[in-house]
Formats: C-alpha cells, sequence, structure tokens
C-alpha cells in the first residue's frame, strides 16, 4: 500500500498529543535525579510489568517477526522462543538483587564492592555498545513506517521520530517514560488481538487451516524449521544464547527495576511482563503466517524494509483503511516507547556513571546531574538519527539479535558474577564488559550485515556462517577469560571480600558464593 492514508495520520496526531499530554504532566512532576531516572520508586509492580512488556516488545517484536514469519514461516519463531525465555533468568537471578543493590543503573551492582572509575567505564561502554545497536533497528522501524503512512522521505521520517523522542526523554525522563510504555503496551496488546481475530475468522477460528493454506501457497517447508533464519545447529544455538541471556543484560530494561519500591514489586513486575509477552509472542505467529497468506510474499517484499511492513499490510488485508490506520499508529507507539527508554538509559550510563561517579566522584548537585543527563539525551538522539539513516532496510528483528549478542558478551555476565561470585573483581569486571563487547562488534563488523548489506563487499559462504552471530563465539571465550582474571587475582587490592547485602540479596542459597 502506497499514499497517505487520512485515518492512519489521524491516529498518529491523537496518539502524539496524548502522549505530550503525558509529557507535559511528567514534567511538572520531575524535579529531581530520582525522578528522572526511576520515576521516583513509587511504580507498582503491576504497572511496571505493563511498562516492561511496553518496553520489551519493541519494533522488532511487532513488525520484525511477523515479516519474519511472512517471509520465512515457522523459522521465524526462533527470535519470539529465544526473547521469552529470558524473563525467568531475570525472575529468578536478577530482579531481586538489583533492585536491592542498585541506584539507577545495572554498573551501580556490577562496581558495589569494586573500584567504582573502571567499572564503571567499562559499563558504559558496554551500556552504550547495547543502546545505540538496538536504537538503530527501532529508528529503521520508525523511518520505514512514517514513509509508509506520510510518503515522505525516509531521512526525514528519522529525524522526525528522533525529534519527539528525545521530547519524551528531555521534559518528563522516566515517569513520562513508564506511562508512554503502558500506553503503548495496552494500546499493542489490544491492537495485535483484534488483529489475530480478524486473520482467524478468514479461517472458521481454526489455526491449522491458516498453517495448511500457508503450505498450500508457498510449499511445506515454511512450517518446517532450521530452513532460512537459521542455517545449522551453531547458528540456532548462538541465536538462542544471544536471545535468552540478552534479555537479562539490556540496560533500558535492568533500569525499570529501580522504578518499584522494593523487592517484591521487582518480582511481581517480572511475573506480569512474562504474561503479557508470552501471550503477544503467541498472537504474532498467527500474524506472521496471516500475511504469507492474505498479504502475499511479493507484497510484503515490495513494501520495503526487509518485510517489517508485514502486520500493517496484513491489517489494512483484513480490517480496511481504518484499522490500518489503527496498526500504523500503535507500531509508532511502539517505536516511541521503546527509543525513549533505550535513550533513557543511555543518558543516564553517560550522566549517573561518568559524569557523576567518575568525573565528579559522586559530588554533583541535582541540578547539575540534571542538565548533564539531558545534554546526554541529545547526543543520543543524534547518533539516532543518524545510524538509523545509515542502516535503511535491514530488518529489525535481525537487527535486534545483534543487539542482543552484545549484552549477552558483555553486560549479563558481569552482572551475573557480581551477584553470585565471591572472588569477582575489579579487572575481572571490566574484562568482562570489554572483552564481551569488542569481540561481540569485531565479529558484527566482520559479518555480512556490514561488509555485505552495508559496505557492499563479497564474502565468503564460510566466513558469512562463522560470524552471522557471534554469540557462540564471544560468550563462551569471555567467560573463560573473566575467571583466569579472577583466579589470577589480578585486582586483588580491590577486595574480593563479599558485603554481606551483595551475596545474600535475593541470590538462590546454593549459588551465593560460586567458585
Amino acid at each position: 500500500m502506497s499514499g497517505s492514508n487520512p485515518l492512519a495520520i489521524l491516529f498518529f496526531f491523537v496518539f502524539i498529543a496524548l502522549t505530550l499530554g503525558v509529557t507535559y504532566w511528567a514534567a511538572k512532576r520531575t524535579k529531581t535525579t530520582e525522578h528522572f531516572y526511576a520515576a521516583g520508586h513509587g511504580v507498582t509492580g503491576f504497572q511496571n510489568g505493563l511498562a516492561l512488556a511496553g518496553d520489551y516488545m519493541s519494533a522488532a517484536s511487532f513488525l520484525g517477526i511477523a515479516g519474519l514469519v511472512a517471509l520465512n514461516g515457522f523459522d521465524g519463531l526462533i527470535y519470539s522462543t529465544g526473547w521469552l525465555v529470558g524473563w525467568p533468568i531475570i525472575l529468578f537471578l536478577i530482579a531481586e538483587p538489583l533492585r536491592n543493590l542498585g541506584k539507577y543503573t545495572f554498573s551501580d551492582v556490577v562496581a558495589y564492592r569494586l573500584q567504582q572509575r573502571p567499572v564503571r567505564i567499562a559499563a558504559v561502554i558496554g551500556t552504550m555498545a547495547v543502546v545505540l545497536t538496538y536504537l538503530i533497528a527501532q529508528m529503521v522501524g520508525a523511518g520505514t513506517l512514517i514513509k509508509l503512512l506520510f510518503s515522505l522521505d525516509y531521512t526525514l521520517a528519522v529525524v522526525i521520530v528522533g525529534i519527539v523522542m528525545m521530547t519524551y526523554v528531555l521534559f518528563g525522563g522516566m515517569l513520562a517514560t513508564t506511562w508512554v510504555q503502558i500506553i503503548k503496551a495496552c494500546l499493542l496488546l489490544g491492537g495485535a488481538v483484534v488483529l489475530a481475530v480478524l486473520v482467524l475468522a478468514q479461517f472458521g477460528f481454526n489455526p491449522t487451516a491458516l498453517f495448511a493454506k500457508a503450505a498450500e501457497l508457498n510449499g511445506k517447508q515454511v512450517l518446517e524449521p532450521g530452513t532460512k533464519v537459521v542455517t545449522g545447529a551453531w547458528d540456532a544455538v548462538s541465536l538462542g544464547l544471544a536471545l535468552m541471556f540478552g534479555t537479562a543484560g539490556l540496560p533500558h530494561i535492568l533500569m525499570r527495576f529501580y522504578t518499584v519500591p522494593d523487592a517484591k514489586q521487582a518480582r511481581i513486575s517480572v511475573v506480569w511482563a512474562t504474561i503479557w509477552i508470552g501471550g503477544f509472542y503467541l498472537i504474532t505467529f498467527v500474524l506472521g503466517f496471516g500475511a504469507m497468506v492474505l498479504v502475499g510474499m511479493k507484497e510484503v517484499v515490495g513494501a520495503g524494509g526487509g518485510g517489517n511492513m508485514a502486520a500493517p499490510l496484513l491489517a489494512n488485508a483484513v480490517g480496511g483503511s481504518a484499522f490500518f490506520g489503527f496498526i500504523c499508529a500503535v507500531a509508532f507507539a511502539t517505536i516511541l516507547a521503546v527509543v525513549a527508554g533505550l535513550t533513557l538509559s543511555g543518558a543516564a550510563a553517560l550522566s549517573h556513571d561518568i559524569w557523576v561517579n567518575v568525573v565528579k566522584g559522586g559530588q554533583a548537585s541535582e541540578r547539575e546531574q540534571l542538565k548533564v543527563a539531558r545534554i546526554a539525551a541529545v547526543i543520543l538522539g543524534v547518533c539516532a538519527i543518524v545510524l538509523g539513516i545509515i542502516f535503511q532496510g535491514q530488518n529489525i528483528a535481525y537487527m535486534v539479535g545483534l543487539t542482543f549478542s552484545i549484552a549477552a558478551s558483555a553486560n549479563f555476565p558481569a552482572l551475573v558474577l557480581a551477584i553470585f561470585w565471591r572472588r569477582f573483581t575489579t579487572w575481572g569486571a571490566v574484562t568482562a564488559i570489554v572483552l564481551g563487547t569488542v569481540s561481540t562488534l569485531v565479529l558484527l563488523y566482520c559479518g555480512p550485515t556490514i561488509q555485505v548489506d552495508i559496505l557492499k563487499n563479497d564474502i565468503a559462504e564460510v566466513s558469512k556462517q562463522w560470524v552471522v552471530l557471534p554469540a557462540q563465539e564471544s560468550l563462551p571465550d569471555h567467560y573463560d577469560s573473566v575467571v583466569s582474571v579472577g583466579d589470577r587475582g589480578l585486582a586483588a587490592h580491590a577486595g574480593t571480600g563479599c558485603r554481606g547485602r551483595l551475596c545474600r540479596g535475593g541470590a538462590p542459597r546454593h549459588l551465593g558464593g560460586i567458585g
């Protein structure tokens, strides 16, 4: 579908007006760094569960997975499965100690009993690598969607999204971001359910009839795993590791646990988030195959964006122009909510970790901290716009998969070892984050996404298979390095003792003090 859609534009502006109203309301209540970063710790477990779902169900979840399934069949669901199974890890290992020990960022926990400066600098490297690569996926989806909605140039569309996103973060902070995410989660869940019902109504509410039709039109291979998205056992293992462990290493997700008043509410929020996210990923299965059958692969590919427009095109096919407009507005809400959360977490890393704790040694006024945080948000917004333009046309689910490789290889190991391993040292933490980040980025740079799609170079099939999804290489290798650093005691002067709460804060008894 091409050309501007008046109803889609109307829904778009209604959402913008609603969220800007929320931002205005939140801005009047955001006076301190605690409000800016953590919404004053006043969000309930149920509210935070919805906000977590809104933050996590990104453009990759809605647009990317639907597109992958529409173009590849059953194989595309490996992303939704991997993203979902990471939540029990957060529930049982991360949520409670993170809330008990941290203040605004995950590096508060990692640096709790170690030297602050080197650990926080390393943590910012890992955070910014995750945030910037994740922003790429969201901005690509947003640019493609706004281009479809308004028939605007892709570059201008990305710039518009960047400006709106910066408005949320600059003025409303975490309070505005939280409510934008809650609104987005409700709209996305409601819209996806209605769309799935409309699709199933075409097949007598019988999902097997839908799958049978897909196989009839496109061959039985669309119902078989391991055919297109993953091309071998190692590819599947690597992607699974990245998605499962990467979930527990995303800074914008971890930051949300500081918005609740205590550890109990943190656990409750994870349970609610898992319910909403799990239900949503089941729905994307229907949406992807619905687009394959009712829209067609050629039309999905012809809309551009690597299949990212499958869900909006499906909405137009089963619900007409009005429903198409609503789904486009929901998709845009999805992107804005995630981008706002990412920008806020990146700004927190630059201001709280670098400026306050490294540059100022913990001595900075509230006004100064807020000023630096807002400047950092603007810088991140500009970077997001530039990167979104450079990576035009990439499938956003795949791009997010690369982001999860970084989070799984850098942030997650450092966080888990800081919580559970008594002998974890300063240089062990630095090694965990820096080696994980650098090795993953190097492997990504050598891979086909950069070398072939961006730089237009040729690459041998053997090299392509080795570096498509780098978690299988970077995650085990750098775990060995971290343990080696800890065992050799290269940073024994940093103190290897365990402050009481660190080893007891929510850790299962049989895991407290590994090593």
